[in-house]
Formats: structure tokens, C-alpha cells, sequence
């Protein structure tokens, strides 16, 4: 086959560091989401939905053929730290992402599952904290962890 083509789904979540509601406002909120949309974009890994709280995102992405997991996360974790700086430096002069992340296997027959999670967020999070959501992920995929290094 001469052409090398690839669908694979990816559904990444991270916070702030130490759950900071950096993004509590809803107008830094939209733009922080359109900001790493953005840049996913640019990184060949087109976004369905991304989506969030104050203080944690979720990206659903197709993720592209050329490029890490570790390396697509470190770049738009980068990219919308400076960005977030830059607009706001007297709200976010000490914004940061937590260091580590989440990221899960997407089938395409559960992307409009997922996509709805994401944009119900601020519903989801009025009876299930960050820490919950993310241990629910977190069996749902059969992944062990350790809680001393999953909360920065």
C-alpha cells in the first residue's frame, strides 16, 4: 500500500497543577479550549470536541500518524501555558498543567459517547470531583496507578 492512512481516537484528560481553577471564567475557559484545539490541530491530531471545568480538560481527538502521545501532550500543554500567560499575566502568571495526563483508545463506534461526556461536563462535575472521574477512567480502561504520583 503506498499511502499510509490511519483512524485512531484518543480521549486525553489533565488538570491544572494542583487543580487550580485557573479557568473558572468562562470566557478564559472557551479560549483556553479553542487554544489547545488549535494547537492540536496544527499537530495533525484534528479535535472533535474539547472541553473542560475550571480546572481540568478533555480532548477528543483523531489522532495523527507522526507524532507521540507524549510529545502531542507536552506541546499543547506548552504552547497553551504561554498562550494563557500572555493574555492574563496578572490572573496566570503561575498557571501550569499537572505533569502527568490521561490518555485512552477511543473506538469509533463510542465517539458520540464520548463527545457528549465532554460537552456535559459542568453537569458531570456537580456529582463527581476530578479525582472520581479520572479513577473511573482509569478502571473503566483496566489501568493500574498509584495515587501517590496520579495527584500534582
Amino acid at each position: 500500500m503506498p499511502q499510509s492512512l490511519s483512524a485512531v481516537y484518543v480521549h486525553a484528560v489533565f488538570s491544572t497543577k494542583g487543580r487550580r481553577p485557573f479557568l473558572r471564567e468562562a470566557a478564559v475557559r472557551t479560549e483556553m479550549h479553542a487554544c489547545l484545539g488549535g494547537i492540536s490541530k496544527r499537530l495533525d491530531c484534528p479535535p472533535l470536541i474539547v472541553g473542560g471545568i475550571d480546572d481540568h480538560v478533555h480532548l477528543l481527538v483523531r489522532f495523527g500518524r507522526t507524532i507521540t502521545q507524549a510529545d502531542w501532550i507536552k506541546e499543547i500543554k506548552r504552547v497553551s501555558s504561554l498562550w494563557i500567560k500572555e493574555r492574563a499575566p496578572d490572573d496566570c502568571n503561575d498557571f501550569a498543567w499537572q505533569a502527568g495526563y490521561g490518555v485512552f483508545s477511543v473506538s469509533r463506534s463510542r465517539l458520540d459517547a464520548v463527545h457528549g461526556y465532554i460537552a456535559t461536563q459542568d453537569r458531570h462535575h456537580r456529582k463527581t470531583s476530578f479525582e472520581d472521574e479520572l479513577r473511573g477512567l482509569l478502571r473503566k480502561h483496566e489501568m493500574a496507578w498509584d495515587e501517590r504520583y496520579v495527584w500534582d
